[in-house]
């Protein structure tokens, strides 16, 4: 079983979102050229705009009642979204939010990580809110997801630049601790409802690092439980989560993740993990 969130875990993560936030906005008004493409379709201020739009949101979901949601386009909509749908969801989003100078999206980025650590500042870390597809994530979740997004963007726009961009790695093993296990923990609803084939057999991975507690994920008739402690796993991943979200999030190549020693596959049925990523994959 996963461990519970710890008031360790909580301090760091909301400390770690705002220093890497502060490094992110610094490394977007730097920018030569705010058009320069990091991704493609996506410009330097793009990102930046997505980023400012996740930060956003999210305090809208934690705070309904203060505060409303940004795009209205998006009611009744949040639940239909699955894993293969965030394209869309993020066409949507930038379509409706038009700000692209790069000062002022710093500014606004930097304002709505202010406003989400505030209005989290007196919650429940475990406490539960809905998000995409009808799933519900903890708060902390909340938190460790806008930090990927950072890590990961942050990554995009320092390779399109030519600049360094590190990712360490107990920043990212938030990440898997508190998202990835704690949408598993509280339901993941329809977001990992993709249409890919079922496996025949459940399949069990354990996931390992010396930067989370270690966890095992049960794919069973196209839903993902907590495994049972003690249960032995059909595949074993041990990672570094700085290698492990990189790969995950298609940022470098599972063969290169594999050959640089940072994710190691092993187990008595390693065959299975493919099957087992084609449905549990997160957004």
């Amino acid at each position: 079983m996963a461990a519970p969130i710890t008031h360790d875990q909580w301090k760091t993560v909301r400390a770690s979102l705002r220093r890497v936030g502060d490094r992110f906005t610094e490394m977007v008004v730097s920018a030569p050229d705010s058009r320069a493409e990091v991704t493609p379709g996506w410009s330097v201020a793009d990102t930046a705009a997505h980023l400012t739009v996740v930060a956003w949101l999210y305090t809208s979901l934690v705070r309904p009642d203060e505060v409303p949601n940004p795009f209205p386009s998006l009611d009744g909509r949040l639940d239909d979204i699955t894993v293969d749908d965030i394209d869309g969801f993020n066409e949507l989003t930038l379509r409706d939010f038009t700000e692209r100078d790069p000062r002022k999206l710093a500014d606004l980025l930097n304002t709505h990580i202010d406003v989400l650590l505030t209005s989290t500042e007196d919650l429940d870390p475990t406490e539960s809110v809905p998000w995409l597809g009808g799933s519900r994530v903890p708060v902390a979740g909340i938190v460790a997801h806008l930090l990927n997004e950072l890590l990961l963007h942050g990554h995009d726009i320092g390779r399109a630049l030519g600049r360094t961009w590190r990712i360490a790695s107990g920043d990212a093993a938030f990440f898997v601790e508190l998202f990835m296990v704690g949408v598993v923990r509280h339901g993941s609803g329809r977001l990992l409802e993709t249409g890919q084939p079922r496996s025949e057999r459940p399949i069990a991975v354990e996931f390992r690092s010396p930067y989370i507690t270690t966890v095992t994920l049960v794919l069973r008739d196209g839903r993902v439980t907590l495994g049972e402690p003690g249960r032995r796993p059909d595949v074993r991943v041990t990672f570094d989560p700085a290698v492990f979200n990189l790969m995950m999030f298609g940022r470098i190549g599972k063969l290169r993740a594999l050959l640089s020693g940072r994710v190691k596959i092993d187990g008595p049925r390693p065959w299975l993990l493919p099957a087992f990523l084609r449905v549990v994959h997160m957004p």
